[in-house]
């Protein structure tokens, strides 16, 4: 098995020293392999999808634009 380095803050190891029954290279380990296998899910959909890169940007677009205007409305729509 290999071994790698992983920075983390002095507020998060300390609080880590304080679980010191955690294996926490075990949860690391737990974590990259579920965010690997979520970016071969990722792959696997793009693959066999036929949008663009322009159609994916474009839907992202208004996706974003959605959200902004619901957000907005909201804002307007509280007291205060």
């Amino acid at each position: 098995m290999t071994n790698i380095t992983l920075s983390v803050s002095e507020d998060l190891h300390k609080e880590m020293l304080l679980h010191s029954e955690i294996r926490w290279s075990e949860v690391a380990r737990q974590a990259f392999e579920k965010k690997i296998r979520e970016l071969h899910w990722m792959d696997s959909m793009v693959s066999k999808s036929g949008l663009t890169e322009e159609d994916v940007n474009r839907i992202g677009h208004k996706i974003k634009r959605t959200i902004r205007r619901r957000i907005e409305a909201k804002r307007h729509a509280s007291p205060g």
